[in-house]
């Protein structure tokens, strides 16, 4: 479900344009503090997450990219969680640590003591 989100996601900062996603609901005014190209930047990278959730597991190779993509899910999270602190949005932050929380665990479960890998 994680990857099935950042796919969404990043795939709607790659289509739509900055200002379509900013006034898609009131949690997207964070676009404002980014240009264009850094909204597609990080839609690539989201989506690039997304497929290194699921495509190690798929196609059995090279399962360290699993716990590799979910830290940079969390690295990326904790950059959204420190923007909207910065822009007070205690509210919509709550989200953003939600889904680090999640690539938390996602990476702890393939690096941690006993990784689902074999």
């Amino acid at each position: 479900m994680l990857a099935v989100v950042y796919l969404v996601s990043g795939g709607g900062k790659l289509i739509l344009s900055r200002d379509r996603i900013r006034s898609m609901t009131a949690s997207a005014h964070w676009v404002d503090d980014f240009s264009a190209r850094a909204v597609k930047a990080i839609g690539v990278f989201e989506v690039a997450a997304a497929a290194g959730l699921v495509l190690p597991a798929v196609l059995d190779i090279a399962p360290v990219l699993a716990p590799l993509a979910a830290l940079g899910l969390v690295l990326l999270m904790t950059g959204a969680a420190l923007t909207r602190l910065r822009r007070s949005e205690l509210k919509y932050m709550m989200a953003d640590l939600a889904y680090l929380a999640l690539a938390a665990f996602v990476a702890w479960g393939r690096f941690g003591p006993e990784p689902f890998t074999a």
